[in-house]
């Protein structure tokens, strides 16, 4: 690979000429633009843009570190920080953590990892990156950010609880108020709910739209109709007799894999969705659309998370100043997806 002085040798003209003909600038004549270009091209020279940005203290490079690119939510959130990244002319250096893999979801209740996480960023600040995004694979308060750093931070799909590292999160009890006012609207009085783990961030806000849903229309909150779940198919299997016996005309499910259980017990009894008992899910997930029925869900906004997270880091970067001694947290809203599975009565 050629450098900038081998190309200025090769044209008899100096390193400044050819220097600014790269970038763009006057001064040089037409006859010497073409010849530098023509050199460019035939020595194969590549720009080195590192020492460039490092010489001008400015590398336009964010550091994003991702939890695990295995668990389903990351990598849309990542697409989405890239997006705009792409359109402000950043690079991303991407470290993957690869905690799912070693630990399960066990370590989303622990704290011991979080040096992991603050060595990956002594890496990247040595890269020269201006920020960094860290990446949660599902939402709980996370402190792994010192609120110290020399370099701005932010968390997308998690809690900082922090006055200094914004939280971009999903605005949980909007996206389940929506799935149930859905199901008011259609008639249904009686509806049943399927939560997911109780320790969840997620399914304490899903509970709250649920409650808020029927609150807004003056139905009686009744919780021998709500049934604790774990996020698993098997969850809405076990429980969609009891909903039944229970007289309930329909069923909000936390998430859509605890849907696809309802449904299959449903068949085994044969009954249909849609038809003799109505069912929503959550997370927008690609099965739902394959579902029997395809399945009415509300779209989890993973890559607007992540597109908003990148906003946020490169709004700091140009100065922007947040309100002292408050919490940063930016929900983000999803949209209901309307399908099949919901009956009027």
């Amino acid at each position: 690979m050629a450098t900038i002085k081998e190309i200025a040798r090769a044209c008899n003209v100096s390193v400044a000429t050819v220097s600014n003909i790269l970038n763009g600038k006057p001064g040089a004549s037409e006859k010497t633009r073409k010849l530098v270009e023509k050199a460019v091209k035939e020595l194969d020279y590549t720009p080195n843009y590192v020492a460039k940005h490092l010489k001008m203290k400015n590398t336009r490079s964010i550091g994003v570190i991702a939890e695990d690119m295995t668990i389903f939510s990351i990598p849309d959130i990542i697409d989405g920080i890239t997006e705009h990244c792409e359109e402000e002319d950043y690079q991303i250096l991407l470290t993957n953590l690869r905690l799912y893999k070693k630990y399960d979801d066990r370590y989303y209740n622990r704290d011991d990892y979080y040096e992991l996480v603050r060595k990956e960023i002594r890496k990247l600040m040595a890269k020269q990156v201006e920020g960094i995004i860290y990446v949660a694979a599902h939402e709980r308060v996370i402190q792994c950010i010192p609120d110290n750093l020399s370099i701005p931070a932010v968390m997308a799909y998690g809690y900082t609880n922090s006055t200094k590292v914004p939280s971009v999160v999903v605005d949980e009890v909007h996206g389940a108020y929506q799935m149930v006012q859905y199901l008011i609207e259609n008639g249904h009085k009686k509806i049943g709910l399927i939560m997911g783990k109780k320790d969840s961030l997620h399914a304490q806000e899903r509970l709250k739209g649920y409650q808020k849903a029927l609150f807004d229309n003056q139905l009686l909150y009744d919780p021998e109709l709500v049934y604790d779940g774990d996020w698993k198919r098997g969850a809405g299997y076990r429980v969609t007799d009891e909903l039944l016996d229970k007289k309930a005309t329909a069923i909000f499910c936390m998430n859509d894999i605890m849907a696809g259980g309802v449904y299959d017990r449903l068949e085994e009894l044969g009954l249909q969705v849609g038809k003799d008992l109505s069912v929503v899910g959550y997370d927008n997930r690609e099965v739902s659309s394959y579902y029997q029925p395809p399945l009415t869900t509300n779209n989890l906004p993973l890559h607007d998370i992540g597109y908003r997270a990148s906003e946020l880091m490169i709004e700091m970067l140009e100065g922007i100043e947040f309100p002292k001694d408050e919490e940063l947290i930016y929900p983000v809203e999803g949209e209901r997806v309307i399908r099949k599975s919901v009956k009027s009565i």
